[in-house]
């Protein structure tokens, strides 16, 4: 069981961060040269059929790998374990991104123009930043060169 949920858990991890990283370097410089808030919306819309299934699938695996590591919940917040660390890294990284992506899609993509573009700029690069911190922390599960 352990070896299905870290594949899918990659596999979707994969999906989340490979498609903020040609959101961000690809898309988002186009957007904002173009002044196009449509290019942005296009991509957004299409993407977020898989990419936020992906995101469930990850929080899902990801919640269920923890729990395999360390079965009480209540040493995910032990910061003298080095597992607990990575757990709660990739906690607050969720946190954040969910932050992120409820301020954006809540208030910033309901009223994206040329105006808002930097704005929303402001979203897509720290979020593609955690998606890229969320797979530095699950390799070092293996590696342990975090912690």
């Amino acid at each position: 069981m352990y070896d299905v949920l870290l594949v899918l858990h990659i596999l979707a991890a994969t999906i989340w961060t490979g498609g903020h990283i040609v959101l961000a370097t690809v898309i988002l410089p186009k957007v904002l040269r173009t002044c196009s808030p449509m290019m942005l919306l296009n991509f957004e819309s299409a993407y977020e059929k898989i990419g936020m299934p992906a995101l469930i699938v990850q929080i899902v695996t990801g919640l269920l790998l923890a729990y395999y590591m360390l079965p009480d919940v209540r040493l995910w917040f032990d910061i003298s374990n080095p597992l607990a660390n990575g757990i709660l890294a990739k906690l607050s990284l969720l946190a954040a991104t969910i932050g992120f992506a409820l301020d954006a899609k809540l208030r910033v993509l309901p009223k994206l123009s040329e105006k808002s573009l930097v704005t929303m700029a402001w979203h897509i690069i720290p979020v593609t930043l955690f998606s890229i911190l969320f797979v530095l922390v699950g390799v070092s599960f293996r590696t342990g060169w975090l912690y």
